[in-house]
């Protein structure tokens, strides 16, 4: 009978789990060190030692290229990227 009280003591003083974080409506901004490209798959995708340094302006030559693109379809008239525009 001692156990079954203490047991009972023990449930009723639990607190109730924590939520797990919800799902996210839509894609969160992107932080200042997020890469557009992985790199783990860049570094997979090469057969010489990538540097640090390196990553940074990869990231930002895509950028640059996905503004040129954004840049040339909107002059064309268009709300979509095609290869043409690269």
């Amino acid at each position: 009978m001692r156990d079954e009280t203490l047991m009972a003591k023990k449930k009723a003083t639990r607190k109730p789990a924590a939520k797990a974080a919800g799902k996210k409506a839509g894609r969160k901004p992107a932080a200042a060190g997020d890469y557009l490209i992985s790199k783990s798959r860049t570094k997979a995708s090469v057969n010489l030692n990538v540097s640090g340094e390196f990553y940074g302006a990869f990231d930002a030559a895509a950028r640059s290229m996905l503004k040129q693109a954004e840049a040339r379809a909107e002059a064309n008239g268009r709300r979509t990227l095609r290869p043409q525009d690269l």
